[in-house]
């Protein structure tokens, strides 16, 4: 039996089983309802969390589309990039491996440098890339030399490449890899690998249309992230085509008419704005700009005295010399102070005080009117000319003809020029407005600034007999084609316009300065104005030299315009060639050549191209 001391410990412990037991069972309780809501209740909630911790969807970089020319010729393409990978984890020493690269491919102590950045700011597995652009020689090196270059990894993905390289660099520009800014404006590139966006030219302007959709892939992941294996792929949407009003063939010709010089040549439709050419010279290749640009590279294109970085056709401002003159005409009889057949002696120079205009003639012209001051390009003419009708009136003409402005060029980086007038020489030089200023602009010198576009479309609406027309490049995105805006009336009259086209027929035709530059094709017969724009005042130790013993940064440009055929003109062209002395001698020749292929490759011998329908890829593809 139990004593009382005992009995009351056996109590008390009782108690305290029973508490104990009570709690564990409790909790048990508490633990068992927890594990029947997670499993049970929630089950599908964390099931699909659990899910999208396992599989991670990868955004894939889209095809880019193609660029055509207008008879089907492939401008700009995507082909085989083969480049070299390296996975960090594989590799037992980085720096080590990347030397026995350098050894077998170019890969240059910068780029190194960059790749041993790339690791550390990256994770262990993924990929960084080495060299990409490599040619097929390389590449096999590299393939062969794999079992000892450890974390090296060949690999082919694609590249945007163009076939005519420095003939195109300036309408096409190029493409390049996304940078800091890119990702800021689109975070979504960021998950693109190989992605690359247009930097200037068509494949800038038109980078939307030729991106293309990415397409996705679904990935099994391990807890690191690390990717196990591919589940689904869905490719992605191939960027649209874009078909140029260019004809591969005329820029072709004029790219090599312009060989060995710095200028520019454009030629376009001038009823629809279709240009058919455009050319800077020289150009750069832009394959050179789609992987890395060396700085010796760079430094080379920038320090060339004929800058071939530089857009000339669009960017590049000459004084248009003669070639303004059918413009100062056309004011001169819309204002009603001359008339065509009132005629101006020349003597070959005039004075305005006690300052000599001379003309170019230096025996001078004897009695002009109209048309044979155009004909002969007559400077003391059109002094009096432009003296009779006052700079206001010239300058509303200019900006008729679309001088001074921009056109909205599908190639960027288009400048206005300069049409100067009292207001602007009072806010940019602080002095007035002079008669001699007039004069010098009558004459298409002075502060008057056009770039080779603008003589362009000065030609075309000439050539048109005064409609608006607006030059593009792109005809057609994805099969689609652009639907031009009709050109408005400049409101010119026809018989003011008649006086001008007779005048520049006779430059070619009928002897005039560009006599020599006749086209012999019948009923394609090229009306024309020389120019030559004077670049600086010749000192006293060169003045009266040949153009040829004159230092070439010192010669004037060489300009000339013109259309064809002189009855329903279809084409106008305008060529630029910097320091090349007179226009008849040097621009007007290149003019006669591009305009007779022009006539020959006429849409009318052959049919336009249409772009072959795209076709769209499956839903989806199961690894």
């Amino acid at each position: 039996m139990m004593d009382g001391r005992d009995s009351v410990r056996y109590r008390a412990f009782t108690r305290r089983t029973a508490l104990l037991s009570g709690g564990t069972l409790g909790l048990f309780a508490l633990l068992s309802g927890r594990m029947f809501q997670l499993s049970v209740l929630q089950r599908e909630q964390f099931a699909t969390l659990a899910e999208d911790n396992r599989v991670n969807l990868q955004l894939l970089a889209p095809r880019r589309g193609r660029v055509y020319d207008r008879f089907g010729v492939e401008l700009a393409k995507t082909s085989q990039n083969f480049r070299v990978l390296l996975i960090p984890e594989q590799a037992k020493n980085i720096r080590a491996t990347l030397e026995r690269v350098a050894e077998l491919i170019p890969l240059s102590a910068p780029r190194i440098q960059r790749v041993l950045r790339d690791v550390r700011e990256g994770k262990a597995f993924n990929p960084v890339l080495v060299a990409e652009g490599l040619d097929w020689n390389d590449f096999a090196k590299i393939n062969i030399n794999t079992p000892e270059l450890a974390g090296i990894e060949p690999d082919m993905g694609e590249l945007r490449s163009y076939p005519f390289g420095p003939w195109l660099s300036h309408v096409l520009g190029y493409v390049s890899g996304i940078t800091d800014k890119d990702v800021a404006r689109e975070p979504e590139l960021l998950s693109l690998p190989g992605f690359r966006v247009g930097r200037s030219g068509v494949e800038r302007a038109a980078d939307d249309a030729l991106r293309g959709k990415p397409g996705a892939a679904q990935v099994e992941v391990n807890a690191h992230g690390r990717v196990i294996r591919e589940l689904s792929r869905r490719e992605g949407t191939v960027g649209q085509d874009v078909v140029l009003g260019l004809d591969m063939e005329v820029q072709k010709l004029t790219q090599e008419k312009l060989a060995g010089q710095s200028g520019s040549v454009i030629v376009m439709d001038v009823k629809t704005g279709a240009i058919i050419s455009i050319v800077s010279a020289p150009g750069y290749d832009p394959n050179a700009f789609t992987t890395t640009v060396t700085s010796a590279l760079w430094k080379q294109l920038n320090d060339d005295p004929l800058k071939p970085l530089l857009n000339k056709a669009i960017t590049g401002m000459y004084p248009p010399g003669s070639t303004f003159k059918p413009v100062v005409a056309l004011a001169a009889l819309a204002s009603g102070r001359m008339s065509p057949t009132a005629r101006v002696h020349c003597s070959g120079a005039t004075s305005l005080g006690s300052h000599v205009f001379h003309c170019w003639r230096k025996g001078g012209h004897g009695s002009m009117d109209m048309h044979l001051a155009i004909k002969n390009s007559c400077d003391v003419y059109f002094y009096e000319c432009a003296r009779r009708t006052g700079i206001d009136e010239i300058a509303k003409m200019c900006h008729k003809f679309g001088l001074g402005q921009t056109y909205g060029l599908e190639i960027p980086g288009e400048k206005s020029g300069l049409v100067p007038n009292p207001e602007w020489k009072q806010r940019a030089r602080k002095d007035i407005w002079r008669d001699g200023d007039t004069y010098n602009v009558g004459i298409g010198q002075g502060a008057l600034l056009t770039t080779p576009l603008q003589l362009c479309v000065m030609a075309a609406r000439l050539a048109n007999g005064g409609k608006a027309v607006i030059p593009h490049v792109i005809r057609s995105f994805g099969g689609v084609e652009r639907v031009m805006p009709p050109p408005e009336d400049m409101g010119l009259d026809p018989a003011h316009v008649a006086i001008v086209h007779s005048g520049m027929d006779a430059v070619t035709n009928q002897g005039g300065t560009g006599a020599r530059s006749r086209i012999g094709i019948e009923g394609f017969e090229m009306a024309g104005k020389t120019g030559t724009a004077q670049v600086r005042r010749l000192t006293a130790d060169l003045r009266g030299r040949s153009a040829d013993s004159i230092p070439w940064q010192f010669r004037d440009h060489a300009l000339f315009i013109a259309f064809a055929p002189v009855v329903e003109p279809r084409y106008a062209i305008s060529v630029v060639v910097e320091h090349g002395g007179g226009g008849s001698k040097t621009a007007a020749p290149i003019a006669k050549d591009i305009m007779t292929l022009v006539a020959q490759r006429d849409p009318a011998r052959q049919p336009l191209f249409v772009p072959p329908a795209r076709i769209e890829p499956a839903p989806e593809a199961k690894a």
